[in-house]
């Protein structure tokens, strides 16, 4: 029905709080930085819980959806990248990219977030490419076009960048700070 990978799918079906939560803990443990956590929940309150959890714990709330009777939860694991320093001479800043898509110029964006991330929340007509797979779809890409390449902060979209030029790319951008400040349009679930 939705096309949201996560790494691992966690079932805390019929349980009551706090044992979502108690199990989240558990498994998010077992995943690696940066990884999507899918929860599966039938408890309704369990997606205020998520929420809260999730911000006080440093990790990031994707958002719920909803099928019938089981909430699923997307949780993505925080990961220290957030203290990187970018090195991608090229940056721009989000009130520019919001300029520059307003003024319908020919310009290509990629989302180099998880799947799960872009798709609840994206810039229209971004492009989702993860940043483990950006190698893979270098060949789609064409080097003469202008590059905005965004993440949540910019880090993931500066080594994005880095790799970009490395493979002859001439005239890329790294967004910033990325999509946790951004207030253009946007679209995805539940929007």
């Amino acid at each position: 029905m939705n096309n949201i990978t996560a790494n691992m799918i966690l079932d805390a079906k019929g349980l009551a709080c706090p044992m979502p939560i108690v199990k989240t803990k558990k498994a998010m443990n077992n995943l690696e930085a940066g990884q999507v956590l899918e929860i599966e929940a039938t408890d309704k309150g369990s997606k205020a819980d998520m929420k809260a959890w999730a911000e006080s714990s440093g990790h990031q709330y994707l958002g719920t959806i909803e099928e019938g009777e089981v909430l699923k939860h997307y949780l993505r694991k925080s990961s220290n990248d957030e203290a990187i320093e970018t090195k991608h001479p090229n940056l721009i800043h989000n009130e520019e990219l919001e300029k520059k898509l307003d003024s319908n110029e020919m310009i290509v964006v990629i989302d180099v977030r998880e799947a799960a991330e872009y798709a609840f929340n994206h810039i229209p007509n971004a492009v989702s490419i993860p940043l483990a797979e950006l190698e893979d779809k270098l060949n789609g890409l064409n080097k003469e076009d202008e590059i905005f390449v965004v993440c949540r902060t910019g880090n993931r979209s500066d080594l994005a960048a880095q790799k970009l030029t490395e493979k002859g790319f001439t005239n890329v951008f790294n967004v910033v700070p990325g999509m946790s400040q951004w207030t253009g349009k946007t679209k995805g679930i539940n929007k």
